[in-house]
């Protein structure tokens, strides 16, 4: 990935005002995320009408039902766990308190929480018009009035990792920063195996909740106008030809 993307922040860590900032969230978030909020739907649409429910995916997660133990069935509770509404609100708040405390910078400290907001709108809105019926085998979480696809669990998880992953490259010691960065990465991938070992999704609705969290993590972590490191090192040279 480009690194001036991921160090757009220190690139340029200059204050915006709440006006500017509150009109980049609505341009640069809220309006791409409809794009991708129509795509998720169509793709639900197209599984519930000609893929006729994909009735082989309901086979997988019966094969994974019948191979779980109880030592699994406990991993498993702690993973799925880690994607629930609650458990994301709470860690993203802490986080983005720290954040701003640490950093005196509330346009960055905002950046996680414009992530999951921005994923849960998406999910919130497409589960309810797919309607898809969770797989056919015992579920061993209780099992939300949303529909199961796609999973919000992953799309939580997802946006909020993997925004404080982009957050992890401003450690500098190299070994912390490649440990958190790698268990940021990991932990959406532990949720969504959970979430079909625990017959709560179907694997694409896993799949496409990823998909959401990955967008609208980008989608927040690009939410706010940031100049490049070309465009900084040139300013001071135009204002003295423009002085």
């Amino acid at each position: 990935m480009n690194p001036s993307f991921v160090h757009r922040y220190e690139i340029d860590s200059s204050r915006p005002s709440v006006g500017s900032a509150l009109r980049d969230v609505a341009l640069r978030a809220v309006a791409p995320a409809l794009v991708l909020f129509a795509a998720i739907v169509g793709i639900g649409f197209l599984i519930m009408g000609p893929l006729g429910g994909l009735p082989a995916e309901n086979d997988l997660s019966r094969s994974v039902a019948s191979g779980r133990t109880a030592l699994m069935n406990s991993v498993t509770m702690v993973w799925s766990h880690i994607g629930n509404t609650e458990i994301v609100i709470g860690v993203c708040v802490v986080a983005v308190a720290l954040i701003w405390w640490r950093t005196k910078q509330w346009w960055y400290a905002v950046v996680p929480a414009i992530a999951i907001a921005v994923q849960a709108s998406v999910f919130v809105a497409a589960t309810a018009i797919a309607d898809r019926p969770r797989p056919t085998v015992q579920h061993l979480d209780p099992a939300p009035p949303t529909s199961s696809y796609p999973s919000g669990h992953m799309g939580a998880a997802t946006a909020l990792y993997l925004t404080f992953a982009f957050m992890a490259q401003r450690i500098e010691t190299a070994w912390l920063r490649r440990l958190v960065t790698a268990v940021c990465l990991l932990v959406p991938l532990l949720v969504g195996y959970a979430r079909l070992y625990r017959g709560m999704h179907h694997l694409l609705d896993i799949l496409v909740g990823l998909v959401n969290g990955i967008v609208c993590a980008l989608l927040a972590w690009n939410y706010l106008r940031r100049k490049t490191a070309d465009e900084r090192a040139t300013a001071p040279a135009r204002q003295a030809v423009s002085s």
